[in-house]
């Protein structure tokens, strides 16, 4: 069974726009929303769908609970025909911690909501003022625990890179998200977009942004956090389509499109590293036509061996005299899960 999202973008409505980072029509492709074109985006969405497939209706772009309340109920008036046919068995919508109340979650509950995604960012109070977040890191936490309260998937959202930020705030902001009772997670390394506040600040020299090591280097570490304590990460990094390949609109930062498989394999390099020395502790080197195996979760071969081999690389260059490795193959195993890794010799 295939899990379908059919997104519904609303760039910067209901949003206050103030954040330094921001460019929502940018990220989502559009200039301008069209309401009426809603119904027609949903009837060619679902009319794709297969036998079978979970679909679920998201509702993304801006803050969709601090839209105009006519507007947010008319757009969620417009998917219950789906779900009372059972063609779409869910809806989804992403927001801002500081649009959450009792009155949005009892909304959102009537229409069939069942996930809401929180632009959490950051818990840190400097990197959130910093940002021009406009909300302090107790709102998120009260928004969190409200949404668990009334029975919600919660989606926590958060940023690598921001102003004032560092790798230990960003371990601290992951270790939060979960301890909030998320229900998974997306990281962003921040990309600079042009003609926003943050595009101005790395002009200045106010702000400096990431770099493609650092980018990964710092994703890696929250994805650690997230993968011990079992909270899943369903989106690393922005989709390739969203305007980073063009120059004119993506201007610094983290702007390489596999951004995220770049992160998983670091996450996945280091699990290969601490294998192997596990495995050769006390053992001798390989024998010259020995193969060294690496058993990883089924799906994980590519992050496994690295963009244009570079984890493979690596693993030859650090080991390969110490241990005498000549030979390796990746192989799948199905009873793997996570960033979980097995090493043995053929």
């Amino acid at each position: 069974m295939a899990h379908k999202n059919i997104p519904i973008f609303i760039p910067h409505l209901g949003c206050p726009n103030g954040c330094v980072f921001c460019d929502q029509r940018a990220i989502s492709g559009q200039i301008e929303f069209c309401e009426a074109d809603v119904e027609r985006q949903l009837a060619e969405s679902v009319a794709t769908l297969r036998e079978g497939d979970e679909a679920e209706i998201a509702f993304f772009g801006g803050s969709f609970t601090g839209i105009e309340r006519g507007l947010m109920m008319r757009l969620l008036e417009m998917a219950q025909p789906y779900l009372a046919s059972g063609k779409v068995g869910s809806l989804r919508c992403s927001t801002r911690p500081d649009y959450i109340n009792d009155e949005i979650l009892a909304i959102l509950a009537h229409y069939g909501v069942r996930t809401v995604e929180l632009g959490i960012q950051s818990t840190s109070d400097e990197v959130l003022a910093a940002s021009k977040r406009g909300h302090t890191a107790d709102v998120a936490m009260h928004a969190a625990a409200a949404l668990k309260a009334a029975g919600f998937n919660f989606i926590g959202q958060m940023m690598i890179g921001l102003p004032a930020s560092n790798i230990e705030r960003e371990i601290a902001t992951a270790r939060d998200i979960c301890a909030m009772g998320a229900d998974g997670a997306r990281v962003y390394p921040t990309v600079v977009f042009a003609n926003t506040e943050l595009s101005n600040m790395s002009v200045s020299g106010e702000y400096e942004p990431l770099t493609e090591e650092d980018a990964v280097r710092r994703t890696a570490a929250v994805l650690e956090v997230f993968d011990a304590m079992r909270v899943p990460v369903i989106r690393v990094g922005l989709h390739s389509g969203e305007s980073l390949s063009s120059p004119e609109k993506a201007v610094a930062g983290a702007r390489h499109p596999a951004m995220g498989e770049l992160a998983m394999g670091e996450v996945t390099f280091h699990r290969i590293c601490a294998e192997l020395e596990r495995f050769f502790e006390g053992r001798k080197v390989l024998e010259p036509k020995q193969t060294l195996v690496i058993f990883v979760p089924k799906g994980a071969t590519s992050r496994a061996v690295g963009q244009n081999k570079r984890n493979i690389l690596r693993i030859r260059e650090k080991y390969s005299a110490q241990y005498q490795i000549n030979r390796i193959k990746i192989i799948e195993k199905s009873s793997l899960i996570g960033y979980n890794i097995m090493i043995d010799v053929l």
